[in-house]
């Protein structure tokens, strides 16, 4: 029997197109239930950030940061889940996959299963309306703030929101790991990403020191979202922590998912079908 031949780069950049074709062709099927969506997102978390901004409003700092600053740190949050949505939402509704058996389906292909993962699936709603929110606070933000926006600043920028997209991709997929055991996940992914998110809008040197070790070394939200905008911003706090961390948002992404990648195939070989 004739091996099958590996897939070329070029061919998988092709399929990978094909897929990112289908999600788009599906998603504007139904363009005005998905506008909605996407408007519903985008309202949803507006009203969190006008909130805050009317809070924000009654103070002119709060421990040494203005609202200018404080919406600076929180635009990493949202720019960087956006692009998250872009790339991994498959990762992140992974345990639908295999709660509906699409799961079977996919490993009997001759394709990777975690290239499947990934490509499978695009929330373009959930990008546009995070994405959108992300923009308006960096417009908002980004001239008063003092950034000398230059090619180092950009750069250092744009690999934080990629190291940030990385981690959180990494934190879905702890819980994804457990899909192959308990096929339900959802509020395990709640407890271990959405509720250490909220910790995440505000600088971590505000919270008690149990809470700061939980946001760099077990749930490294603080690599997302304080120490991104702290590179830029240097607030006097910032001395509470090593400064190295600065540097490290796209590291820490990339070890992270390698390490939780290595759990997650350990559990594909506990894997047994939903039976759905």
């Amino acid at each position: 029997m004739d091996k099958i031949r590996p897939y070329t780069k070029i061919e998988l950049l092709k399929i990978l197109f094909m897929f990112f074709k289908m999600n788009l062709k599906s998603m504007l099927e139904y363009k005005f239930d998905r506008f909605f969506i996407a408007l519903a997102i985008f309202v949803r978390e507006m009203v969190s950030i006008v909130i805050m901004f009317l809070i924000l409003t009654r103070f002119v700092t709060i421990g040494g940061w203005t609202i200018h600053e404080m919406f600076f740190l929180y635009s990493f949050l949202f720019l960087s889940y956006s692009i998250f949505v872009f790339f991994f939402t498959g990762i992140r509704d992974f345990d639908d996959m295999v709660y509906q058996g699409s799961l079977d389906r996919y490993l009997i292909r001759p394709l990777g299963l975690i290239f499947q993962v990934v490509s499978a699936r695009i929330d373009f709603t959930a990008t546009i309306g995070h994405g959108a929110v992300g923009i308006i606070l960096f417009l908002y933000t980004y001239k008063t703030v003092g950034i000398v926006w230059d090619f180092k600043s950009i750069t250092y920028y744009a690999s934080a929101l990629i190291g940030g997209a990385i981690i959180q991709a990494a934190l879905f997929m702890i819980s994804s790991c457990f899909s192959f055991w308990t096929i339900r996940t959802v509020n395990l992914r709640n407890l271990i990403f959405f509720n250490c998110r909220r910790f995440a809008g505000y600088p971590i040197s505000f919270y008690p020191g149990f809470v700061q070790k939980l946001l760099i070394f077990i749930v490294p939200f603080a690599f997302v979202s304080y120490f991104p905008a702290q590179y830029f911003l240097r607030k006097p706090d910032l001395s509470m922590f090593w400064s190295g961390y600065l540097y490290l948002t796209p590291l820490i992404g990339v070890a992270m998912f390698a390490l939780v990648y290595m759990f997650w195939r350990m559990g594909l070989k506990r894997y047994s079908s939903a039976g759905n």
